[in-house]
This record gives structure tokens, sequence and C-alpha cells, in this order.
């Protein structure tokens, strides 16, 4: 059995992760920014917010606390964004890399000391495929994702010396909920963008309605957090996600552009 934090477990990834991890046994404990209003989770939530450290901190001196260790961290809490870069407010930029990107660092650097401690520990960091590549209308979405990709790779080599395996796991489109939690730039007819940004709104809530079922990646998590040496990378969803991270590394820059134009009919 294995102690393990979940960040962002109230719903879809998160949730399907740890129902699937608690029904296998283990010492499940799930995070919420409102855990009291959450009433069938089959496991601990504890209150978490990745835009105050303060709650951070808090939560995992809980579960050390109760559990006296934590052997995997699966970094899962995050929040989408669409919208045309030009009419996103600077502040819905500022608060989803908030959100996205300095929020699983604080997670991370409040729960490495500890797993330095047992000379042991997983960290799984949920990024996605859309981080692989710059997508019209995602773009802030597809940056904090590909940040994350890439600090990864950096900490990953930082803390291997003291017992700890940190990855990433990038999913493509599954079934969950995160459509109706997403920030959405307000669609104003008057924006130059108007038809074909309510365009991409219809064909990117398509794909998450159309997406696979979400216990693809617990089974995932469940296979990296039992590897001794996991690779840096992960990749899980449907074949044509994954393939279009293979095709923009084979085909020049403008030929994989244009592939991407015509997909969101631009």
């Amino acid at each position: 059995m294995k102690t393990i934090l979940i960040t962002g477990a109230s719903s879809g990834l998160g949730k399907a992760i740890g129902e699937y991890l608690f029904h296998k046994g283990h010492n499940v404990f799930g995070t919420s920014r409102n855990p009291e209003k959450v009433t069938n989770s089959l496991f601990p939530l504890l209150a978490l917010d990745l835009n105050k450290p303060e709650t951070i901190a808090h939560c995992v001196e809980k579960v050390m606390s109760i559990s006296g260790r934590i052997d995997v961290l699966v970094n899962n809490a995050g929040v989408g964004i669409l919208g045309p870069l030009e009419e996103i407010p600077t502040d819905e930029l500022r608060n989803h890399f908030e959100t996205n990107l300095f929020g699983p660092i604080e997670v991370m650097k409040a729960v490495i000391p500890h797993m330095r401690g047992q000379r042991s520990g997983h960290i799984i960091n949920i990024t996605s495929i859309a981080g692989y590549m710059g997508l019209p209308f995602r773009g802030a979405y597809s940056a904090s994702k590909g940040a994350l990709e890439l600090l990864t790779e950096a900490i990953r080599m930082e803390v291997k010396a003291f017992g700890i395996e940190v990855c990433n796991l990038a999913p493509g489109e599954f079934a969950t909920d995160i459509a109706s939690r997403r920030y959405y730039t307000p669609l104003s007819p008057a924006s130059p963008y108007a038809e074909v940004y309510g365009r991409t709104i219809d064909l990117v809530n398509q794909h998450v309605d159309s997406g696979d079922d979400p216990i693809v990646v617990a089974h995932e998590i469940e296979k990296i957090m039992n590897t001794a040496n996991p690779n840096v990378h992960y990749k899980v969803g449907p074949f044509l996600s994954k393939f279009s991270i293979v095709l923009k590394r084979i085909l020049p820059d403008k030929r994989y552009e244009k592939i991407l134009m015509k997909h969101y009919k631009l």
C-alpha cells in the first residue's frame, strides 16, 4: 500500500485516478479548493488552492501527520483557458500560469523535502498533449503545460540522487467536465475572431465529449508509480492525439502548421 496525494481530485481525471487507486487498496488523499462541497468522495479530500501557498503547505503537513509519508504525488490540478490571445485579459493569463505552472511547482517544493527524508518517492506531473504544440485559441494552455513539461525534465535530474523519480504524463482528450470549468474569453460578435473562435469552442468541446474513458489515465498512473526507473515522458489518449506529436517532430514547421490550420478551419 502506498500513500498517494492527488491534487484536483474532486472531479475529472483526478477523481478517476483517486477512485481507481483507492479500490486497489492504496492510501489515497485528494485535494479540492472547496472539499466541504463534495459529498460523494470515496477518499479524504483536503483543502488546497494552487494560488494560495499556505494551503499547499498545510495540506502536505496534514497528509504527513496522518500517514507519516507521501509515496506518490500526482500533480493533476489545473485549469483550461480558451480565446484569442489578443483578447484574453492579461490578469486571466497571469492567473492561468499561477494555477497551471507555479501551483504545481509549489506543491513539489512542499513534498520533495519529505520524499528526500524517506529516500524515495514518485512525482507525476499531469501535463497535456497540447503542451507539445502551439494550438490556435489555446496558446496560453499549450504554453503553461509545455512549460511544466520542460520544468519536469530539469527537476527530475536535480532530485534523482535523493531517490525521487519525477516524470510527465500528457493526456489527450478524455471525457471529463473540464469544458464546464474552463475560462472562455467572451465571444463577441464584434470581434474579428468571432467566427473562427466560435467554431473552435464547439470543436474543442466536441473532442472532450467524445474523449476516452479517464480510467485509461488511472491505469497509466498505476504503471508509472510501480516503475523503479520511469521514463521522462508518457502520453496517453486517442491514437491521433499521440500521433500529432510524432508528426510535429518529422514534418517541416510550415507543413505541420497547415495541418493544424486545416483541422481548425482557419
